[in-house]
């Protein structure tokens, strides 16, 4: 297990490893990819099988807010914060419907943003768990955590070559209290192989 540990609310690696304009990059590249009908609903696909019908998800991370418009579309109610004030404007103007909030992951207490009610579900795609500050990881999921209900889902997805090494997550999810049910090396499902250069793990917090 990793020994890096920072504050909460240090620096997110989304804001000190890219420069000035990769937001608003980042914005034109999902607006470009939906209107050219890419594909870019997987995750949501996957964490809609997971909980019932009418669920309330948190979108963790939700940058530009396609996973969470897509679920708030399958008929879940919907809340997705993200420390990127630039993605998150976007998610408002891109898709009205949930509630888009700017937020840090390590301190995260929506019941002080009127949202007090626990989610059936946390979903953190984009390789969110590798944009974090370093050393917060075990804080994030402690905080996601502490949103979702006992016996509740966490989706979490990532790319295997971004510097967060699997033991280290799997370490940092028993740090947080929360038991590993399901890994893929796929949004849609591919059996997972140590080889992957992809990570879709399925949490659930005990009950």
């Amino acid at each position: 297990m990793s020994e890096r540990s920072a504050a909460p609310g240090s620096p997110t690696r989304w804001a000190t490893d890219t420069g000035p304009e990769h937001s608003q990059w980042y914005v034109d590249r999902f607006r470009q990819l939906a209107a050219e009908g890419a594909d870019l609903a997987g995750e949501a696909r996957l964490v809609d099988a997971l909980v019932p019908p009418r669920s309330r998800i948190l979108d963790a991370g939700c940058g530009t807010g396609r996973v969470g418009a897509e679920l708030a579309a399958r008929g879940h109610t919907v809340v997705g914060v993200d420390a990127d004030p630039v993605l998150v404007e976007a998610a408002r103007t891109d898709h009205p419907g949930p509630r888009w909030l700017v937020a840090d992951l390590t301190t995260l207490d929506l019941a002080t943003a009127g949202e007090p009610e626990p989610f059936d579900a946390a979903v953190l795609a984009g390789n969110v768990m590798t944009f974090v500050a370093a050393g917060t990881e075990v804080a994030v999921l402690r905080q996601v955590a502490a949103h979702v209900r006992p016996d509740g889902v966490i989706a979490i997805g990532f790319g295997t070559d971004r510097g967060y090494p699997l033991a280290d997550f799997d370490a940092h999810v028993a740090a947080a209290g929360l038991r590993r049910d399901h890994r893929f090396a796929t949004w849609d499902l591919r059996p997972w192989h140590d080889d992957a250069d992809f990570a879709v793990t399925v949490l659930r917090r005990p009950a």
